[in-house]
């Protein structure tokens, strides 16, 4: 793991503007299933989607960045409100890049987690290189955070409670389940 200080994990949280997530493995568990039909089914976690929607109130742009192609995804991402949604992608470093250059932003404001090879030059480019415990070792030796989930166990969301809390955010998001 690339390691970083508390106070470098806030610096570089605080620079974020947008923030991106491959699906298989990260948003999911990484499994494939298919029925007898051929239609692929993908499970995702509710939490997950709760700490996405959370980033976005919180002012920060959302992206999908994935190698495969699913409408499960397209609708997923349509219920969370996240408007970029990048399908089918072989070089997610240079999709990243044109996403960023679209939103007027650069790598020195950007997240993105990933948990497998594809995803190293984003992982390598990005301030915040986020990652699954269950990566193999060469994306965790990238990542300057681990999650203490896998991946479709909450993942997303303990990276999105990370940033909000590193922002001191946290509080104005819980504001609305306060008594």
């Amino acid at each position: 793991m690339t390691p970083i200080s508390r106070e470098e994990l806030v610096r570089r949280a605080c620079a974020i503007r947008l923030a991106a997530f491959d699906v298989d493995g990260v948003m999911t568990d990484g499994r494939l299933s298919f029925d007898s039909l051929g239609h692929e089914h993908k499970t995702f976690h509710v939490r997950d989607g709760v700490g996405l929607k959370l980033l976005r109130q919180a002012g920060i742009e959302l992206a999908i960045i994935t190698g495969r192609e699913s409408p499960i995804v397209q609708a997923r991402a349509g219920e969370l409100g996240i408007l970029h949604v990048l399908q089918g992608i072989e070089d997610k470093r240079a999709a990243c890049e044109t996403l960023l250059s679209r939103l007027q932003l650069d790598w020195t404001q950007c997240a993105y987690m990933g948990d497998d090879l594809p995803d190293l030059p984003v992982l390598r480019r990005c301030i915040l290189a986020l990652t699954v415990p269950e990566a193999p070792e060469a994306v965790r030796r990238e990542a300057h955070w681990i999650a203490t989930v896998g991946g479709g166990q909450g993942a997303v969301r303990c990276a999105a409670d990370m940033i909000l809390e590193a922002r001191g955010q946290w509080q104005d998001v819980l504001k609305p389940w306060r008594d």
